[in-house]
C-alpha cells in the first residue's frame, strides 16, 4: 500500500516529472503492484519550445514500445502532459514484471532525452541518457508487518557471551580460554588454509541470559550467525542442517532461546547457508565421521546428485573453489525437497520451533526454483509471519547475477536484502562529506523498491564479512597489513576518538533511514578489528565503550517510540557537501533529520525539539560539526515534555 503525503516535484527548474496511484501522490517510488494503474505526468516550461514527449518504455529483454503522452492543459506558463499504464496489461498477462524507460522530448527539428541520477530526478540532455526503472510486484505482496520499525542485532554466536553453559568440546576442537584477549584463529595469509577449529566458547544459553542487556538496546530481533551442526567455529560449513550444534547447546538451547526471547517481544532469525555444505558433513562425508554414505564416498549414496561431480570423486564444484565448501546442486529436486519443501523440510523445522525467519547467504547462488518454494515453504507455516532476507550486495530491484536477471523483489522470493549501498554510501559521506552520493543512493533504492521492502531494509555498517565500522571510520589505513602483523593492532587513540564521533553519526543515519538497523555484536561497545577474522573478535564485556553503548539504548527508544520510523516516507530535503537533511512522514507525524559530518558548522534553519539532546532546537541555531539532530514536530513535542521528569 501506498501511503498519503504531500505532492513534491522532482525536476530541473523547467521539467517537473510526478506520478499518481489514482488520487493518490506516488512520486517518490517506482516500484508498483500489478494491480495498480500507473499515471506518469509532465510539466514543461514552454520556453524549453517542446512540443510534445513520448514515452519510450520496454520489459527487460524485449523491444521498445513508445507512447504518445496525452496533452491535459497549459498553466503558468508549463504545458501539462500525461498517460496512463495499466500494469496488468503492461506485463503481458503476468503477475510481475521489470521494466526500463524514458521520455523523448520533440524540439524543432531535434529530440531532447530524459536521464536520471537516482531513478526519480529528472534531466534533459542532447542524447540518450539513463533510463528509469519500474518494477511490478505481485498483487498480494507484503513484508511482515512485524519487522518495519524493528531494531536488529547480528550475533558471531562463538563470540557474544559464554554463560552459565559449558559445553563438552569436541576432540577435534580448541576451546581458548583468553575471552578477553585472546585473537581469533587466522590464516598465513588471506585465502589461505586455516582449520577454524578454535573457539572461544559462546552460545545459546549465553546469549539467553545477555537478553534483558539486549533489550536495553531496544532490540527486537536477534540475527543468529549459522547454528546448523558444523566443523568450523563460524558454522558456514554445514555438517548436519537437522540438528543445532551441540557446542552452541543444540536444539534444547535454541528452544530455550527461543521461548525466553518471547517475554521480551524478541524473534530469532537464523543465518541459512543453502549454497554449499561443509565436506565434513552427512551429506558429503569426505573424511567418514557420520554414520552415513556421504556424496564423495560412493556414486550410490542418496546424496550424491545433491553435488556437482566432474570425472571422479575429487572432481567436484565448491564455493569459490574452496574445497572444504561443496556446492549444493539445488536444482535437484530431492535436495530442493529436503532444504525448503513442506514442514518435514530444513525450513519447516526451524519455522516449526519459533524462528522469525532467515538470512539467505549468498543469494546470488540460489536458483529461482529454490528460493520460490522456500518462500512458499516458510509463509504456509508461519501464517505469513516469517522474513525472508537475502545477501546480495547491489540495488536488487534488477541484480544481474552469474548472467541471469534476478526477480527477488517481484513478491515470489525475497522480502528484504541486505543493504550494502547503504553501507558503502554511509561511509563515503562519513569519511569523505559527500553527501551527494550518499543522497543518490538512498533515493534511488527508496524510488526501485516496493514500499514494504524499503520498510523491511537490513541496514548495515558492519558485518562477520566487512572490517569493524569503528576501525573503518578511524582512517588508519592498514589493510596491506599481513594477518600477523593485524592480528595485535589497535587504532591510535587520536583515530579512536575520531571514530567514535563518526560512528554516532552514523549510526544516526542507520536508525532514522528508512528499514531496519542492524548492529553488529559489539558495534554498540566500540569494537575493533580489521577483515575476517579480526572483525569477529569477542564482546568486551566489562569494557564496554560507555558513551557509545548509551548512544544507541537512546537511538533504540527512539526508534521504539517513533512509529513514522517504521512506515513513514521517506525524503532528501538537502545534500550539500558534508551535510544532509531529510524527512520522514506518516499522517501527522513528522520526523526532520539533520546531519553534519564536516569540520565547520552548518546552518540548517530549523526549529523543534530534538530528540538526541532532549532540548529545544532554535531557528537559526548552528548545526555543530560532527553532530546530528533529530527534530520532531511542535504538537508532538508537548507530549515529550511531560513525560520528561
Amino acid at each position: 500500500m501506498l501511503a498519503k503525503f504531500d505532492f513534491f516535484p522532482f525536476s530541473d527548474e523547467k521539467i517537473i516529472f510526478s506520478k499518481a496511484i489514482g488520487t493518490e501522490d506516488a512520486s517518490l517510488f517506482g516500484a508498483f503492484s500489478s494491480a495498480h494503474k500507473l499515471c506518469l505526468k509532465l510539466s514543461i516550461k514552454r520556453t524549453l519550445g517542446i512540443t510534445y514527449p513520448l514515452l519510450r518504455i520496454n520489459k527487460d529483454g524485449e523491444s521498445d514500445e513508445i507512447i504518445s503522452m496525452t496533452y491535459n492543459k497549459t498553466e503558468l506558463d508549463f504545458d501539462f502532459f500525461s498517460t496512463t499504464l495499466e500494469l496488468k496489461k503492461l506485463c503481458k498477462g503476468e503477475n510481475s514484471g521489470l521494466f526500463y524507460y524514458d521520455f523523448i522530448f520533440f524540439r524543432g527539428d531535434h529530440y531532447l532525452f530524459s536521464t536520471t541520477e537516482n531513478n526519480l530526478d529528472i534531466k534533459l540532455q542532447a542524447n540518450e541518457g539513463t533510463k528509469f526503472r519500474l518494477l511490478v510486484y505481485k498483487e498480494d505482496f507484503e513484508t511482515p508487518e512485524w519487522f518495519k520499525g524493528s531494531t536488529m542485532y547480528h550475533i558471531f554466536v562463538d563470540r557474544f557471551f559464554k554463560g552459565t553453559f559449558n559445553a563438552k568440546c569436541r576432540e577435534d576442537a580448541e576451546i581458548d580460554p583468553d575471552w578477553d584477549s585472546g585473537v581469533p584463529q587466522y590464516a598465513e595469509y588471506p585465502g589461505a588454509f586455516v582449520r577454524n577449529n578454535v573457539f572461544f566458547g559462546g552460545n545459546l544459553i549465553g546469549i539467553k541470559e545477555k537478553l534483558p542487556y539486549l533489550a536495553s538496546l531496544g532490540i527486537n530481533v536477534i540475527y543468529l550467525s549459522p547454528i546448523f551442526k558444523a566443523y568450523s567455529n563460524h558454522k558456514y560449513d554445514t555438517g548436519d542442517y537437522m540438528q543445532v550444534d551441540e557446542m552452541f547447546g543444540g536444539d534444547g538451547a535454541l528452544n530455550a532461546l527461543i521461548s525466553e526471547s518471547k517475554k521480551y517481544g524478541i524473534r530469532l532469525i537464523l543465518d541459512a547457508v543453502f549454497n554449499h555444505t561443509g565436506d565434513d558433513s552427512k551429506y558429503f562425508n569426505k573424511y567418514g565421521k557420520y554414520d552415513s554414505l556421504g556424496a564423495y564416498q560412493s556414486s550410490k549414496s542418496p546424496y550424491h546428485k545433491w553435488y556437482f561431480f566432474g570425472k571422479d570423486k575429487d572432481d567436484y564444484l565448491s564455493w569459490w573453489g574452496i574445497p572444504i565448501l561443496p556446492k549444493l546442486n539445488l536444482g535437484n529436486e530431492d535436495c530442493r525437497r529436503y532444504l525448503a519443501e513442506g514442514e518435514s523440510s530444513v525450513i519447516g523445522k526451524y519455522v516449526k520451533m519459533g524462528i522469525g525467519g532467515v538470512r539467505l547467504d549468498v543469494a546470488d547462488e540460489l536458483c529461482d526454483p529454490f528460493l520460490d518454494t522456500l518462500r512458499k515453504t516458510a509463509k504456509e507455516l508461519s501464517a505469513d509471519e516469517a522474513v525472508i532476507i537475502g545477501e546480495v550486495w547491489e540495488n536488487a530491484a534488477d541484480k544481474i547475477a552469474y548472467g541471469n536477471r534476478r526477480r527477488y523483489l517481484q513478491g515470489a522470493q525475497l522480502d528484504s536484502v541486505m543493504n550494502y549501498p547503504f553501507r558503502k554510501a554511509a561511509i563515503e559521506y562519513l569519511l569523505y562529506g559527500n553527501s551527494t552520493l550518499l543522497s543518490n543512493t538512498l533515493t534511488e533504492l527508496y524510488a526501485s523498491y516496493p514500499k514494504c521492502v524499503s520498510d523491511s531494509l537490513m541496514n548495515i555498517l558492519g558485518t562477520h564479512d566487512t572490517e569493524r565500522i569503528l576501525t573503518v571510520l578511524g582512517g588508519e589505513n592498514k589493510y596491506d597489513l599481513s594477518n600477523r602483523e593485524l592480528a595485535g593492532i589497535k587504532m591510535s587513540k587520536k583515530a579512536r576518538e575520531k571514530a567514535i564521533k563518526l560512528l554516532k553519526l552514523g549510526s544516526v543515519l542507520q536508525y532514522t533511514v528508512y528499514g531496519v538497523p542492524s548492529v553488529f555484536y559489539g558495534d554498540e561497545a566500540g569494537l575493533e578489528g580489521y577483515r575476517d577474522p579480526f572483525c569477529r573478535m569477542p564482546f568486551p564485556w566489562g569494557s564496554e565503550e560507555s558513551t557509545l553503548t548509551d548512544h544507541y539504548k537512546k537511538l533504540g527508544r527512539i526508534r521504539r517510540e517513533n512509529a513514522v520510523l517504521s512506515t513513514g516516507t521517506f525524503r532528501i530535503i538537502k545534500a550539500d557537501g558534508a551535510y544532509i537533511q531529510y524527512e520522514r512522514c506518516l499522517q501527522s507525524q513528522r520526523l526532520t533529520v539533520a546531519i553534519n559530518a564536516g569540520s565547520s558548522a552548518a546552518c540548517p534553519c530549523l526549529s523543534g525539539f530534538d530528540l538526541l539532546s532532549e532540548k529545544v532546537f532554535s531557528k537559526g541555531e548552528p548545526l555543530l560539526p560532527y553532530s546530528a539532530i533529530i527534530l520532531k514536530q511542535e504538537k508532538e513535542n508537548e507530549k515529550i515534555k511531560k513525560r520528561k521528569p
